[in-house]
Parts: structure tokens; C-alpha cells; sequence
């Protein structure tokens, strides 16, 4: 079997072909740029919306990834509540989803304060606050003390797609990880990992990504840390802990391209070049998916505005929201009445009163059920 990338004797020199990253790596800088150029256009209530949305979106799918749903409402209610954003209908969050929430403001709030060993048990902490990953027992804030493989397939016939770095080793790897995560990419002191500390943090994102996951640090929760780690360096990129787009929303989008390179680049000789170009893409389509992300956002605010002295009740608010964010199959009265824990008819006097006043229109098919939309899209 091919060796892994970390036993060669090279490791952790990686190394990249410019010429092969350098047009994607400018046409991202670009993206990113005319991006913050458009918020910092916008007033304060719709940058605020974009921040709290991408946020949420980030948490969300990046469990997602994982096999693992989080209640939409639960993340943006947290998120919300801890950043002091003011929105109308907040709900309470399960133990799980506030500490995924918890991690994630901490890479990005607190984007340019060091990375240490506490911190990150304090994320794996946040992620498995009772000491189980689903019905396993596992350790928790330490780094792992067993060999890890990551296998599927029925028992007796497992296939192994990846063996981690051996445990007696963690440790290490991880101090040389961390410091050389920490060192500002103004600094000018040559070290012997190609001098990575020097790089942009666009690309170093990318690095600190697929290194943290080649070494696999801990039990479980190595994939949603690695991407949280990908994120407080992009909030370093983009010189503010507002988030405008979503890489794990684009993760999830191109889930099966993302683990077929990451297994791939495993075995390479520390020539990422093509984990580059791959993480490089997709931030591209992140970044350029969220500009639909933004038009939608600044409806939402208009409409607002626009209905500020309009009488509308919570559950026509609930309801409202959850169209501009994007609702789930058709609008039906029955999944109104659901929704909002109401009787139909009382759904459907919901329903008619935003008809009339020119919210909601029904949808021209028609057929057997009728199917409501809102009017500004």
C-alpha cells in the first residue's frame, strides 16, 4: 500500500506548484474583496442579517457533513443571541447546538487570538458536552490515546480509507501545528516548513485544514474542527470575524469531490498542490453562490422596511422568515398549521390576511392542493 504523506521523511514540508494555483488563488482575492466592498455599501440591519445567516449556514452544514442535522432555528436563535443580534422569535437550543455555536464564534469572533492546546479542548469539549458521540463513549478535551482508522463497509469486510498519525506521536504533531498556526503571516522568520508562516492566509486556511485532519487529533469531531479552523483563518483573510459566505455550505454541496481529494492527497509525497486547487474551487463557489446568499438577504430587509407598520402576528412573522431563507418544498396551509403548532383554519386566516394585503399570492400550477409563495420574489 502507498506510504501515508506523514511517513515520509519529508513531512510536514508540503509543497505546491504556483503556477497551477496562482490564477484560482487571485480570481478568490478578487471575489473576496468586491464582496466586502458590497457590505461595507449596505446598512447595519442587512449586514447583520448576511453575518447572522452565513453564520448559521456555517454551523449547520458543517454538522451536516457529518451525518448529523441541526435545527436551522435552534443555530440562528443561539448565534443570535450571543452576537446580541435582535430578531423577533427566538427559540430555545439544545445542549449540542449551543456548543457547536460556541466553537465556531470562538474561530471566528475571536479570529486573531492564539490557538493553544486549552482552546481546542475547550472546542472538543463544546462539541461532546456529555462525554458520548452518539451511543459511544469517548475522550473528551485530550488528545486521543488510541490508533484511529477511518473504515466502512460491513463487519468482517471493512475497507480502510485512512490510518492517523499513531497516538504516541499526537502530541507532537500538534505543537508543531499550533505554533506554526499561530505565527503572523507578516513574519519574516525563515523555518524549515517552507517558511508557511509567511503565506497568505487564504492558502494557509487551506493548509491548516487538510494538516489538521491528516493528524487527526482526537476521537471524534476532527472534521468539524478542522473546518472551524479553515474558517478563523479566512476571518483572518478577510481582516473581520463578519462571516458574508459559507465554505461548509459549499463543503457539503461538493461532499463527495471534498473526502475523494482529501484521500487522495493522503498518500501524496507533501505535494498538496491538488488539495490546493481543490479547497481553492470551492471557495471560489462559496464565494460566488453567496452573492444570490446576499440578494435574498437584502429583500428580506426591504420587506421589513418596507411592512414595518404592517400588522403581522407571530406566526405570520415565523412563517415569513422561513420563506426569504429559504423554505423547504411548497407552502401548504397544512404545513402552516404545523409549523406554527395552529389549527388549519387558523392557518388558513393566516394565509388570507397576507394574500390581501399582498404578501403571499397562490402558486399558478395550482392541482390537487393549493401551494402559497411569497409575492417578492
Amino acid at each position: 500500500m502507498a506510504k501515508y504523506i506523514y511517513e515520509h521523511s519529508n513531512w510536514p514540508n508540503f509543497s505546491w506548484r504556483e503556477s497551477e494555483i496562482n490564477a484560482l488563488f487571485g480570481e478568490v482575492r478578487h471575489l473576496q474583496g468586491k464582496i466586502s466592498a458590497f457590505m461595507n455599501s449596505i446598512g447595519l440591519t442587512s449586514k447583520e442579517e448576511a453575518h447572522l445567516t452565513n453564520l448559521t449556514l456555517d454551523v449547520v452544514k458543517s454538522s451536516e457533513i457529518e451525518g448529523e442535522k441541526l435545527d436551522y432555528n435552534q443555530v440562528r436563535s443561539s448565534i443570535a443571541r450571543r452576537l446580541g443580534i435582535n430578531v423577533g422569535g427566538l427559540v430555545p437550543a439544545k445542549r449540542n447546538v449551543e456548543g457547536i455555536v460556541e466553537m465556531m464564534l470562538d474561530a471566528t469572533q475571536n479570529h486573531m487570538t492564539p490557538l493553544t492546546n486549552e482552546r481546542l479542548f475547550g472546542w472538543h469539549s463544546a462539541l461532546f458536552p456529555s462525554g458520548f458521540s452518539g451511543i459511544h463513549k469517548i475522550e473528551v478535551a485530550r488528545y486521543r490515546a488510541g490508533e484511529m482508522q477511518i473504515v466502512s463497509g460491513a463487519m468482517g469486510k471493512e475497507k480502510v480509507h485512512y490510518e492517523a498519525i499513531p497516538a504516541g506521536k499526537v502530541k507532537e504533531e500538534m505543537e508543531t501545528f499550533i505554533w506554526w498556526f499561530n505565527q503572523s503571516s507578516q513574519n519574516k522568520h525563515v523555518h524549515s516548513y517552507q517558511n508557511t508562516s509567511r503565506i497568505d492566509p487564504v492558502l494557509k486556511s487551506a493548509i491548516a485544514h487538510f494538516w489538521f485532519i491528516i493528524i487527526h487529533p482526537f476521537d471524534d469531531g476532527n472534521g468539524r474542527i478542522a473546518r472551524a479552523l479553515s474558517d478563523m483563518m479566512l476571518a483572518r483573510a478577510d481582516g473581520t470575524p463578519e462571516r458574508f459566505y459559507s465554505m461548509s455550505t459549499q463543503i457539503m454541496e461538493e461532499r463527495k469531490q471534498y473526502y475523494a481529494i482529501l484521500q487522495k492527497a493522503q498518500h501524496s509525497d507533501g505535494d498538496i498542490t491538488d488539495w490546493l486547487v481543490w479547497f481553492l474551487s470551492c471557495l471560489k463557489n462559496a464565494l460566488l453562490s453567496t452573492e444570490q446568499t446576499l440578494q435574498r438577504i437584502m429583500r428580506k430587509t426591504d420587506f421589513w422596511r418596507i411592512h414595518e407598520h404592517t400588522a403581522i402576528n407571530a406566526r405570520q412573522r415565523l412563517m415569513i422568515n422561513k420563506l426569504f431563507d429559504g423554505f423547504d418544498g411548497k407552502l401548504k396551509s397544512s404545513k402552516w398549521a404545523k409549523i406554527t403548532k395552529c389549527s388549519t383554519d387558523t392557518a388558513l386566516r393566516d394565509i388570507k390576511d397576507l394574500i390581501d394585503k399582498g404578501i403571499l399570492k397562490q402558486e399558478k400550477e395550482g392541482g390537487r392542493s393549493t401551494n402559497y409563495e411569497l409575492t417578492y420574489f
